[in-house]
Formats: C-alpha cells, sequence, structure tokens
C-alpha cells in the first residue's frame, strides 16, 4: 500500500435517477453520542460514502467518495461499542473492542495516529493540531515560512522605498480636505501593494503546508523536498483560485457601490459597502476550504470551489466562527510582534518614539529594518498557523460528512479501526 498523503479528485456525482442504493450513513456533524436511524426528523443522511479501498493513499492521494461503490462501514460506533456506553457495566472493557478504552459512560479515546485524534473534532483540537504541527514538524515548516516571510519583506521594503515613496501616507495636522482625501487614498495604495506582496507569499506557503498537514495527521514526517515537489504541480491552479477569489470579491464591492457614487450619494456607497461586505464573508466561508482540496484531492479551480461549497454546507456558522477566531488570535500576536520591533526601531531614529507615533519615522532606514524583522516574526508565526486551521477544518468536515477517518486509519496502519467486535477490518486497495 502506498502511503503517501494526499486526496484524489471528488467522483462525479450521479443523478438522483442514476445513483445507487447505498446504506445509509448518519451524518457525523450532529451529536457523536448516538447513531441516527433513517427517517428519524431533523437527520441529515451523507449521500455519498467512501468506498472501501477507494480512500486507501494510492499514488500520491487519498480518494473521495465515487459513485455506485459499496461504502465501508462508518466509524460511528454501533450499539454496545463507541462514544457512549458500551452496553456492558461500568468498568467493562468489551472484549475486542476497538477502541480499547473501558466501558462506561463518556467518549472512548479515538486512535491518534499523528497530530489530531480520528474523530470529529473541536475547536481547541484544530487549533492544538495546528500549534502541534508547528511544534512538532518545525524542520519542515520554519524554511518554508522563513524564507517566504523575507522575500516578502525584501520586496515590500523596496517598493516603499521607491515607487511607494511619494505617497503620503500620513496627512499634515494642517491639511485640507482634500489633501487628507488625497493621504487616504495613498495609504490604500500602499496597503493593497503591501497585501498583493503578502497574497502572493501565502499561496506559496498555503501550497507547501498544506502536503507538511497532509503527512502530520498520518504521523509522518516530511521535508521541505517533498512538499515542494508534491506541491510544485499546482501552484498555479492555487495562483488562480486565489486571484478569482480576489477579483470576485472586487466586482462585488464596485457593483454594490457604484450607483451610489454614481449618484453622488453617501448613504448609498455606505450601503452598498456593507451589503458588498455581508456578501463577501458569506462566500469567504462558503469557499474557505477550496484551496486544500485543491491540493490534496488534485482537482480544478472549479471543482475545487465545489467541492468546497459541499463540505461547508449546513456547517457555515461553525467553519465562520473558527476561521475569525483564528484571524483575531494571529492578528493580535502579529500586532504585539510588530508593534514591540517597531518601538525598537524608532528608538534609532532622530524624532524617537514621538516619530512613530506620528508615523514619520518611515524615512528612517533602521527603522524600517528593524521593523521588518519584526514583520518576518509575526508572519513566520501566522502563516502557518493560518494554512494549519484550513487544513485541519477540511479534514473534519471530512470526517463528519464521508468518514475520511476510516481511511486515514488504515493509511496510519491502525489495526482494526471503525470494526465492531468479532468482525474483519474492511478490505482496503492493494
Amino acid at each position: 500500500m502506498n502511503d503517501s498523503p494526499g486526496w484524489a479528485s471528488p467522483g462525479s456525482d450521479p443523478s438522483e435517477g442514476d445513483r445507487p442504493q447505498q446504506p445509509a450513513q448518519p451524518d457525523r456533524s450532529g451529536d457523536p453520542g448516538r447513531t441516527a436511524q433513517p427517517g428519524e426528523p431533523g437527520t441529515k443522511w451523507s449521500a455519498e460514502q467512501p468506498p472501501a479501498g477507494s480512500g486507501t493513499p494510492r499514488d500520491g492521494v487519498w480518494g473521495n467518495p465515487g459513485a455506485g461503490q459499496t461504502p465501508p462501514p462508518s466509524s460511528t460506533p454501533q450499539p454496545g461499542t463507541g462514544w457512549g456506553s458500551y452496553g456492558g457495566r461500568p468498568g467493562q472493557t468489551p472484549s475486542g473492542s476497538p477502541y480499547g478504552a473501558p466501558g462506561g459512560w463518556g467518549k472512548p479515546p479515538a486512535a491518534k495516529p499523528g497530530v489530531i485524534p480520528l474523530r470529529p473534532l473541536g475547536l481547541g483540537e484544530i487549533l492544538d493540531g495546528a500549534v502541534t504541527t508547528m511544534r512538532t514538524h518545525w524542520r519542515s515548516v520554519l524554511p518554508i515560512t522563513l524564507a517566504v516571510a523575507v522575500l516578502i519583506e525584501i520586496i515590500s521594503l523596496t517598493l516603499q522605498r521607491t515607487v511607494l515613496s511619494g505617497y503620503a501616507v500620513v496627512p499634515d495636522e494642517s491639511a485640507t480636505p482634500e489633501e487628507a482625501f488625497k493621504a487616504l487614498g495613498d495609504s490604500m495604495v500602499v496597503s493593497m501593494a503591501d497585501s498583493f506582496i503578502q497574497l502572493v507569499g501565502s499561496v506559496i506557503v498555503t501550497a507547501l503546508l498544506m502536503m507538511v498537514f497532509s503527512r502530520a495527521v498520518l504521523g509522518r514526517p516530511s521535508s521541505v523536498g517533498d512538499a515542494w515537489r508534491e506541491a510544485r504541480p499546482h501552484l498555479l491552479k492555487l495562483a488562480g483560485l486565489t486571484l478569482l477569489l480576489m477579483a470576485g470579491a472586487l466586482a462585488i464591492a464596485v457593483v454594490l457601490m457604484l450607483p451610489g457614487a454614481l449618484l453622488d450619494s453617501a448613504g448609498l456607497v455606505a450601503l452598498g459597502a456593507i451589503g458588498a461586505l455581508v456578501l463577501i464573508a458569506w462566500l469567504w466561508v462558503k469557499f474557505a476550504l477550496a484551496a486544500p482540496a485543491l491540493m490534496l484531492e488534485r482537482g480544478g479551480v472549479v471543482t475545487s470551489l465545489r467541492r468546497s461549497a459541499k463540505l461547508v454546507r449546513g456547517a457555515w456558522w461553525r467553519i465562520f466562527g473558527i476561521s475569525v477566531l483564528t484571524s483575531l488570535i494571529t492578528g493580535f500576536v502579529a500586532m504585539m510582534i510588530v508593534s514591540a520591533f517597531a518601538v525598537v526601531g524608532s528608538l534609532f531614529t532622530d524624532e524617537g518614539v514621538s516619530g512613530f507615533v506620528e508615523g514619520t519615522s518611515t524615512d528612517s532606514w533602521a527603522f524600517l529594518i528593524i521593523a521588518g524583522i519584526g514583520a518576518v516574526i509575526a508572519l513566520t508565526i501566522v502563516m502557518p498557523m493560518q494554512a494549519g486551521v484550513t487544513a485541519l477544518l477540511y479534514i473534519d468536515q471530512r470526517i463528519r460528512r464521508e468518514a475520511l477517518d476510516l481511511e486515514l486509519a488504515r493509511a496510519a496502519g491502525v489495526e482494526g479501526y471503525g470494526t465492531t467486535p468479532g468482525t474483519a477490518p474492511p478490505a482496503t486497495g492493494s
């Protein structure tokens, strides 16, 4: 069995009339303490489950559900085993239990070959998995993020001292409203330039770190060379996906704000901006899992967008909350690091800390270099954290919807995972 990480591209969905009958499987996104019954009100049933052996890592990818194949037994424990009571008296362990945990009430320990347990994940487990991967596999994570962060800062610093040097980011106290408006526009130009540079760098980091995280889930080491070889064929597609999402967000903002601008109505512009923000946020979450789907399933841009929409369906608020919380945490950490280095850098200027507060320290090379070092450190911490949370959210949704934990357990060599006592494990591919 080839156990290299990755996921295969999704099989084509058969039409409702041609879809073969398959055993009903419970939606893993609900309460794991019970097994739902078919036809029960409020119960969601996955239309497709991964077939036996299809998800076994083969040729560098992991399979995802295909059409017309028999699904493997769900890892949701059957009566007498699993998440809740084992069916015996408290303290008893049933013979041959795949979990090996004591009986009684409570969630038994799941197999954990890598950085996460193979079951639906909670918020803490997703954050912990991202941090654990950064700490355990730092030999792969650190060189990738550090090299990209240094490159980003060098390009950004060069642009600030050359092309963007004429832009007045901070207006004078006695500036007229027109001058203040021009300074605001200049500030937006500088911010957009920095954001575009960081976007390009994040595309490279995301592509490489997805490979590192896919191996970390199985408990396998990875190297920078391995990550580069696996990610390189898909960099252009990931860049196209990122640019498509950015262009879509920009188009939405222009379309909704343009009527107010044409009518010279500040109220309509503000209303359009609010509507654009809400719509962009909704689409941002809907397509949040497109990048890991593209990199790990090896599909195209449009296929990855559809895949993300399918995985996010019914879990929008959960993914939104985890993504926002991650952004707040990483943003706060980055701000603290950059601010500390900026204050230190301002001490090497003629204006001192007052120059940093007034925004005039940016003319000093000493300030820019020291502040740039802080930005490199911040990016080195922030980028792998964000990429890791996105990758683990993708894996978590596939565990909940498609019983991916069975395939991961087989790939990691976990014996008898997801089988009931007295039954043989599902057959896997060669």
